[in-house]
């Protein structure tokens, strides 16, 4: 019969992902069975569990480091960060995601050593109630960073996105859902400062076509997609749309979720004028509540 040890550590980890998962029995894994082959872990934390739940500690991201040597991708999910400071991550990691997690004000200022994670190209932030501004500038300390994910980042303000955009112009890919800005000063920070963006995802709160008409001319976007819900009368007609679509030299992707218009009139008009792009129109997928999902 096999046991643990038999198994490969990615088929192990799959196992393991999927379950609530103490430090304990982390550490246990981390002795016996995660060696050099995991390559991506996913994490489940007790943040709303009372302050006597155990937590993720700084020796066991450190010894998470030092036993998966090649790990790339972390995707912690309900944790207490708090105490963990960012250098107790593994240098290695390529692709960091926090998923309704608590991060202490230190955690990403400028200030930090600009050494740490030097491989990072893609940071999520989604559901980090701490993060503001000053941290989005912090983010300026990872060169390798080409991909950001804000999502319900509501502490950010328009005026912190254009400063902290201007420090990260070679972000290759931006997403912005579910915040408290408009998208058309979204857009316009992204028009102003991140020239080499090549995809864009957004929802649709505050588009106008004025707004929507700034990425005009990009020279690198490859890739569009507005989510709704449709909430606002200024939002740009499928005429509108299309017009500025077609002002986009590289655009070969774009995507409409949660707008109402799948199978109308509206996906016509815009399959037809955009013959060059993959053209998806859909509706929001429902949203799990199961951070596993």
């Amino acid at each position: 019969m096999a046991t643990l040890a038999d198994l490969p550590d990615s088929v192990l980890l799959e196992i393991f992902s999927y379950l609530p998962m103490r430090p304990k029995v982390m550490w246990h894994l981390l002795r016996r069975y995660m060696a050099s082959r995991l390559h991506s872990l996913r994490m489940g934390g007790y943040l709303f569990s009372g302050s006597q739940a155990p937590q993720l500690s700084p020796a066991l991201m450190r010894a998470l480091g030092q036993k998966c040597p090649n790990l790339k991708r972390l995707c912690l999910h309900v944790a207490d960060l708090s105490m963990v400071p960012i250098t107790s991550l593994p240098c290695t990691l390529r692709t960091l995601e926090l998923h309704s997690c608590e991060i202490s004000m230190a955690w990403l200022l400028k200030e930090q050593d600009p050494t740490v994670l030097p491989l990072l190209e893609c940071i999520v932030l989604d559901r980090v109630p701490a993060f503001r501004d000053e941290h989005l500038q912090g983010l300026t300390r990872f060169r390798a960073l080409r991909s950001l994910v804000l999502g319900g980042t509501y502490r950010v303000t328009e005026t912190g996105l254009d400063a902290g955009l201007q420090e990260l112009s070679y972000l290759q890919r931006l997403e912005v859902l579910g915040c408290t800005l408009s998208a058309d000063s979204t857009l316009l920070a992204i028009s102003r400062h991140l020239r080499d963006v090549r995809k864009i995802r957004l929802t649709v709160r505050g588009l106008s076509a004025p707004g929507l008409s700034v990425l005009e001319g990009m020279p690198a976007l490859e890739s569009l997609c507005l989510l709704g819900p449709l909430i606002t009368p200024e939002m740009p007609s499928p005429a509108e749309i299309l017009s500025s679509c077609l002002a986009m030299p590289k655009l070969r992707v774009l995507e409409l979720q949660g707008l109402g218009w799948e199978g109308q009139e509206a996906e016509r008009i815009l399959c037809r004028g955009l013959p060059h792009c993959m053209v998806i129109v859909r509706a929001c997928p429902k949203e799990s509540m199961d951070w596993w999902m």
